[in-house]
């Protein structure tokens, strides 16, 4: 029997003229990542009801390669907040990049699946799996994406800079409240990524205490427009 909430197959590169299109629909279209353990799953869980306060109407697809426990997860910690349903957990069964940027057609028929049940969802959140430095986000998927640190990575990680590092519209860094207990010196850690980012935006949180999640509320609902501008620069 199939389970809407789970997506399973294997994704291989292909051209991206191959990619369907991401329709102008109307909905907002973010992705979600960072290295295994930066707390994406958690920042998510603290965003849906944040972005539900605004009046938006999530759904979250959340990428694994053998597994759906992030979705699973995601469904707990959100119970009575967000419709099951509306958590849809995609099998990648190879490296998540591929699922997100190289071929993102599993993702894009998990989110054809719940716009078709869901119509009124105007918001649709991606969170890649475990990625490195080079992981982004194909624009015939999203129209941004966030990349997540945590202080517990220590605070040399901007300056290893990377494409996820430098070439997403948001990027945050994550478990501010563990940083003078993982010898974390967050000030420089601040600093280094607002040079490498050449003063791109960066966020401080605590997915627990939701301290800087209205900031990224803010900034995602004040580019709704720069979907249809990322995707022109994508097939130009």
């Amino acid at each position: 029997m199939h389970d809407p909430t789970q997506v399973r197959g294997s994704a291989h590169h292909h051209d991206h003229d191959e990619f369907v299109k991401r329709p102008a629909d109307g909905v907002l279209r973010v992705g979600v990542a960072g290295p295994v353990g930066s707390g994406k799953t958690a920042l998510i869980e603290a965003l849906v009801p944040v972005l539900i306060g605004r009046g938006r109407t999530p759904a979250v697809i959340t990428n694994d390669i053998y597994t759906s426990e992030d979705a699973a997860h995601v469904r707990r910690t959100l119970a009575g907040v967000l419709d099951a349903d509306r958590i849809v957990g995609v099998e990648t069964g190879a490296c998540p990049h591929t699922a997100v940027r190289d071929d993102p057609t599993m993702n894009q028929a998990a989110a054809d699946e719940i716009l078709e049940r869901f119509p009124e969802v105007d918001t649709l959140l991606f969170e890649s799996g475990g990625d490195n430095l080079t992981l982004t986000f194909s624009p015939a998927l999203v129209d941004l994406f966030l990349f997540v640190l945590d202080t517990a990575e220590g605070d040399k990680m901007p300056r290893k800079r990377g494409p996820g590092i430098t070439e997403c519209e948001l990027l945050v860094i994550n478990k501010i409240d563990i940083a003078r207990y993982v010898r974390c010196d967050l000030a420089q850690m601040e600093s280094d990524a607002h040079h490498v980012r050449q003063g791109r935006p960066v966020v401080l949180t605590n997915s627990l205490t939701g301290e800087g999640l209205e900031t990224i509320a803010d900034f995602l609902l004040s580019h709704e427009a720069a979907g249809p501008a990322r995707q022109e620069t994508a097939t130009a």
